[in-house]
């Protein structure tokens, strides 16, 4: 797909549930690393045993893949363009999604995380869930040392902004990180700063590290949370 707001042609992937029918609508989730999520994660697979086991609702998804990733995913004012103003309406003319921030999720994990958060800080109005793993939450309360490097600068500056003025940017928000990970302090102490902007948080840790498969075996907890399907209805 080009894109006017990145200067380049995009690629994605899109996942159609198996029963996809035109007649009917259906929610967005947009994930960050696509690629990566269907190669190390299994993600077209998760997807479809989540569907057929009724805990996910049928969903259509779009896996982007990033350019210079440790740019566009650094709070990127382009790459929010790009998935705002240009991916998501060109997704809602081609396909029957349910539209409106209650059927619209952005995920990601590490930079991609921090891709998705500010992509809902700079268009609030537009998402209405977050699945946030393993964040690239870098953020420095006293001093300027981070230890994360260059890459790091933007992602500080913008984590620090944030929690310093914490502002909501959609209704729900799911948070997983490894208890191995070095992200984990970073990531517990998102969770009140986005319950302090009134969102609904769901925050889970798991024994795993900084890994895809950590990711993977996430996914039920989080994408039946933020689209259940109708087993999920009938018991919970």
């Amino acid at each position: 797909m080009p894109s006017r707001a990145l200067r380049r042609a995009c690629r994605l992937t899109l996942y159609l549930p198996a029963r996809f029918r035109a007649a009917a609508r259906y929610p967005l989730l947009i994930v960050h690393d696509g690629g990566d999520y269907l190669k190390y994660a299994a993600a077209q697979t998760v997807l479809d045993n989540l569907i057929h086991r009724l805990d996910v609702a049928e969903t259509i998804v779009a896996f982007t893949d990033p350019g210079d990733r440790l740019v566009e995913y650094a709070n990127s004012a382009a790459h929010a363009r790009y998935l705002t103003a240009e991916l998501v309406p060109r997704l809602e003319e081609e396909f029957p999604l349910a539209g409106g921030p209650s059927a619209r999720c952005l995920m990601g994990a590490s930079f991609g995380a921090v891709a998705a958060l500010s992509t809902a800080y700079r268009y609030p109005d537009v998402y209405g869930s977050l699945l946030l793993q393993s964040g690239s939450f870098v953020f420095t309360d006293i001093g300027n040392d981070h230890g994360g490097g260059p890459a790091f600068e933007p992602v500080v500056r913008f984590v620090n902004r944030y929690r310093a003025a914490p502002r909501r940017v959609a209704d729900r928000v799911f948070v997983s990180c490894g208890v191995y990970e070095p992200l984990i302090i970073r990531n517990r102490s998102m969770v009140p700063t986005f319950e302090a902007a009134g969102m609904a948080v769901r925050y889970v840790e798991a024994r795993d590290g900084h890994s895809w498969e950590n990711w993977r075996d996430r996914l039920r907890e989080g994408l039946s949370w933020i689209f259940p399907g109708p087993q999920k209805f009938y018991y919970e």
